[in-house]
Parts: structure tokens; C-alpha cells; sequence
């Protein structure tokens, strides 16, 4: 991953083809170390292609992927915050009675 994101940078940068002299400089840049056999393949994968085109057909491959799990992920958080939420509440009643027993102190 840490190669792949080396690369879009350098294209953000403005370079369009960027080389492997290239990826290892922004890596060894932010102290992260170049593996050379990955980045190899990273590169070979990478070449001749216009990078908008490799950004468009993974972001095709991903929507074609299943995320089932996420109603019952979902389902789980609501409730919990519903059981989270009730517990506010309750503190706000108490604060409320312990303003009003303090009022009548005056």
C-alpha cells in the first residue's frame, strides 16, 4: 500500500510517470524503509497505465464487491447508542433535582 500511495503522490505532484527512483525518494522521505522486490512489482503493474484510468477500474472492481455485514454491524451500534442515550438522560433528571433541592435552600 505504502508504494501505491507513494506513486499517487508523485502523480498529484505532476509527475506522470513516476520511477522507482522516484517512489523510494518520497518513502525514504517520511523514514519508511523500500522493500525492492515489492515495489518492482508495484511498479510493473503500474507501467504504461494513465493512473485516472487504474483509479477508475479498481473503483468499478470495488463497487461489484458484496459488503455483507453491515446491517448487522449497524444494528448493533443503534443499539447500543439507544442504551447509551438513556443514560444522559437519566443524569440530566438527577442534575435538575439537585438544582431544585439547592433553590430551595435559598
Amino acid at each position: 500500500m505504502r508504494y501505491v500511495a507513494a506513486y499517487l503522490l508523485a502523480s498529484l505532484g505532476g509527475n506522470e510517470s513516476p520511477s522507482e527512483a522516484d517512489i523510494k525518494a518520497i518513502l525514504s522521505s517520511v523514514g519508511v524503509g523500500v522493500d525492492d522486490e515489492k515495489l518492482a512489482f508495484v511498479m510493473a503493474q503500474l507501467s504504461g497505465k494513465d493512473i485516472n484510468e487504474v483509479l477508475a477500474a479498481g473503483s468499478e472492481k470495488l463497487a461489484s464487491v458484496p459488503s455483507g455485514g453491515g446491517v448487522a454491524a449497524s444494528g448493533g451500534a443503534s443499539a447500543a447508542a439507544g442504551g447509551a442515550a438513556d443514560a444522559p438522560a437519566e443524569e440530566a433528571k438527577k442534575e435538575e433535582s439537585e438544582e431544585e433541592e439547592s433553590d430551595d435552600d435559598m
